[in-house]
């Protein structure tokens, strides 16, 4: 990992963490939370640990990843691998070993109002000014989201 540095975020969510993890994990509330980085967003696969997922735009093209860990309601570590365009993956080429892999880290802190959630990322270089502007979005929305479903 030659060119990845370590972004963080925080945000304080007024809901359980259960609330917050379902919107994390939940395919229609990824969906909307994720439309901050891209508009169309969406999985393939399962959260579970050691499962293989792909987070993918509209087009089928995207990240090609696995859960390296996963303890509901507190923590997720994503390890990115690649991408895959077009139909094909891949997790081997220079450009990918240069920064795969990296993780993507969600840690849930129960907090006297909620939860606290915690994103640690590893980014390489040429991403890191996109993904800086487009988690705190994101994050509003999964606060938005988690917030709603608490009330309701």
């Amino acid at each position: 990992m030659s060119s990845t540095k370590r972004i963080q975020f925080t945000t304080k969510i007024k809901a359980p963490a259960s609330v917050v993890w379902h919107h994390i994990t939940d395919l229609e509330s990824y969906k909307r939370w994720t439309s901050a980085f891209a508009e169309g967003s969406y999985f393939q696969g399962s959260w579970e640990q050691g499962a293989k997922i792909k987070f993918l735009a509209p087009s089928g093209d995207g990240m090609v990843s696995e859960i390296a860990e996963s303890r509901a309601n507190e923590f997720i570590s994503i390890r990115h691998l690649g991408f895959t365009a077009s139909g094909v993956e891949d997790t081997t080429s220079e450009a990918i070993r240069a920064w795969a892999p990296a993780y993507e880290n969600y840690t849930l802190l129960p907090s006297t109002e909620g939860t606290t959630m915690v994103v640690d990322q590893e980014v390489a270089a040429e991403w890191e000014e996109y993904i800086s502007q487009a988690w705190p979005k994101a994050l509003e929305i999964l606060k938005e989201l988690s917030e709603a479903a608490s009330v309701a």
